[in-house]
């Protein structure tokens, strides 16, 4: 019997495996998950309907089992249907969790394409697809070092 915050025996085993360095993508509801994988990512599907699971759940899940030494977001669109003028509201709770595990809340930005390219890569070994239904969600922890 477990007493920690994060129960999921898949996502448990996937950050078993995985070591400094290595990262892990919370994914919104709408990101390509399937066909954006990495040759060395576990996919675990936590979406159950639009809205739950939501990315910060799985981000307070996370950082209570993890040390985390880097954190990124895909940029922001800045022409076209999805473009925004203003940061997205959900980067705000992604930084206080952060500060609140005892980092400093930087998240570094990605551009779109770019962000797909680094969730394919070989250091990627688990991806987490949530409902999240707000845009522009996705943010890639590394993992960092038990002090």
């Amino acid at each position: 019997m477990l007493k920690g915050q994060l129960l999921h025996p898949g996502i448990l085993d996937a950050l078993g495996r995985a070591g400094h360095g290595s990262q892990v993508l919370i994914a919104d509801g709408n990101y390509p998950g399937s066909t954006t994988l990495g040759p060395n990512a576990e996919l675990i599907h936590l979406n159950l309907a639009p809205g739950l699971v939501s990315c910060t759940d799985v981000l307070k899940a996370l950082l209570s089992a993890i040390p985390v030494e880097g954190a990124a977001v895909m940029e922001t669109l800045k022409e076209g249907p999805y473009a925004m003028t203003e940061e997205p509201e959900i980067w705000s709770e992604f930084r206080e969790l952060l500060k609140d595990a005892g980092l400093d809340g930087k998240l570094d930005t990605i551009e779109r394409f770019a962000f797909y390219e680094a969730a394919r890569q070989p250091s990627v070994a688990l991806v987490i697809a949530t409902g999240e239904k707000r845009i522009y969600a996705n943010l890639l922890l590394t993992i960092g070092v038990v002090k």
